[in-house]
């Protein structure tokens, strides 16, 4: 009988030693995709962004996209800043 039936997802990443890790890429993910509707919401193009951040066209649209995966909290709070919004974590 399969032992996994009926377990979460989460006992399941946990078990296989991943679940930290995809907490991490989702957290990244649901920032990013904030940031983006933010930029949207204002009308501003993501060449402008990038700008405004100091940064590249192409790393914003890696930032905004999610494939950028080790990306750091300055450049996300960076972009908050250029969107005149702030990153506000908790510790839950």
């Amino acid at each position: 009988m399969n032992s996994s039936i009926g377990s979460s997802l989460d006992d399941f990443l946990r078990e296989e030693e991943l679940l930290e890790e995809a907490e991490e890429v989702a957290l990244q993910r649901v920032i990013a995709w904030q940031l983006d509707q933010e930029r949207r919401r204002l009308a501003l193009s993501k060449s402008a962004l990038a700008e405004r951040m100091g940064t590249s066209r192409s790393q914003l649209d890696r930032i905004l996209g999610g494939t950028e995966t080790d990306v750091r909290l300055e450049t996300l709070n960076r972009a908050a800043r250029a969107l005149g919004k702030r990153i506000e974590i908790r510790l839950v």
